[in-house]
């Protein structure tokens, strides 16, 4: 019999492993991000186990940060790396047990579908190829990665550059909801296309901003939730500094320096099954004309797009109660102005379920080209 070994030792890689002495009890524990105890992203490779049942079990899932997260979830698995499907899981309140029979001599497993930093780069550089796309570099995460983002707009346009409305797109804050990175790139495929008549109309009369990637230390770092030193940087927006979240001061920089008009923060969620957006309502800016906005938004994409939806969600934030420091509401106070966290599943769609892959990068690229419609709605 083949010797069995997994490893985490890549990009993004994640796992502990407890025993590995028995194909079917195959032991582990999901490890914290490296520099504070968040703990619920896994992505490792199985060796040597081709033909054989295999039984995983994550012994600590009840520990993670989110427990519920694995009700009714399945883990993604891959021999190519390329295509991911979902295996059989179940979860009895501690024990995540995952069950397959690989295919291959090595196969992977994650809790959603990677994105890594090569891909990421891949991204920037397709993108960049295009007239329309300026690629900036903003400064430097903790661990000495670029900051990059790209500015987007039809420089032909005879829309006047200073009345252009400026759109910001920024994902991956928590760097294991690897599903933001894939809407991204499934909103620049669209908006690039010059063949579409909405990305088309939305470059003659708005300037986009996208931050592909907002946490690229904790991406690379197999972090589900954290930077390099431990910073959740959904909550340091109030008050970012250089030593502690230089990530989000650049960005936040940019922003006041260049202006902003609409904002969309792209995230996922581990609990709730469905597509849906968080506003702003709590913030003390918010306003009936922002308020009928954002139903406006809402109505165009569930109209538009029948992944997304807006029955279930977080509720209502209650008035004066929104927590500053998420980018979200900062933005929305700061300028005024139209402002969503995006929500992804880890799981799947409810809606709309696929028994093979649940949520997927694919479906995640098909949602961010599909929020253009909204875009321009609300224009």
């Amino acid at each position: 019999m083949t010797t069995l070994h997994i490893s985490s030792a890549f990009d993004s890689g994640s796992i502990e492993v407890i025993s590995l002495q028995d194909p079917r009890d195959i032991q582990l524990h999901i490890r914290q991000d490296n520099a504070s105890e968040f703990a619920q992203w896994f992505h490792f490779s199985l060796q040597g186990a081709a033909g054989q049942p295999v039984v995983l079990k994550f012994l600590n899932a009840g520990q993670c940060a989110y427990p519920k997260g694995w009700q009714d979830y399945r883990v993604v698995a891959s021999h190519d790396r390329q295509n991911w499907f979902r295996i059989d899981s179940s979860f009895d309140g501690q024990v995540l047990t995952a069950r397959t029979t690989p295919q291959t001599q090595c196969i992977y497993f994650a809790y959603f579908e990677p994105y890594s930093w090569e891909q990421h780069l891949d991204l920037l550089a397709t993108a960049s190829a295009s007239p329309h796309v300026e690629q900036q570099h903003l400064g430097q995460s903790l661990q000495g990665r670029d900051m990059a983002l790209l500015r987007i707009t039809d420089a032909d346009s005879t829309t006047p550059v200073a009345e252009r409305k400026k759109i910001w797109v920024i994902a991956r804050q928590h760097p294991g909801e690897t599903m933001a990175e894939w809407f991204v790139q499934g909103l620049l495929e669209r908006l690039l296309d010059g063949s579409d008549a909405v990305s088309r109309t939305l470059l003659q009369h708005c300037v986009f901003y996208v931050v592909p990637n907002m946490n690229p230390d904790g991406a690379v770092l197999g972090n589900l939730r954290t930077n390099a030193v431990g910073a959740n940087l959904n909550r340091e927006w109030l008050q970012p500094s250089l030593e502690r979240s230089p990530e989000v001061w650049v960005v936040r920089q940019k922003m006041l320096d260049a202006g902003l008009d609409l904002c969309l923060d792209v995230h996922g969620d581990e609990g709730l099954p469905y597509n849906f957006v968080v506003g702003s309502e709590g913030t003390l800016g918010y306003s009936p004309r922002i308020a009928e906005r954002e139903d406006a938004f809402k109505t165009a994409w569930a109209e538009s797009c029948p992944d997304f939806q807006d029955a279930v969600h977080y509720g209502r934030c209650a008035p004066g109660a929104a927590n500053p420091t998420l980018a979200t509401n900062w933005i929305a106070q700061q300028f005024g102005c139209l402002a969503f966290t995006i929500e992804m599943p880890f799981k799947d769609n409810a809606h709309l379920p696929d028994a093979a892959v649940g949520w997927s990068g694919t479906r995640a690229r098909k949602l961010g080209a599909s929020v253009l419609q909204p875009l321009l709605a609300s224009l």
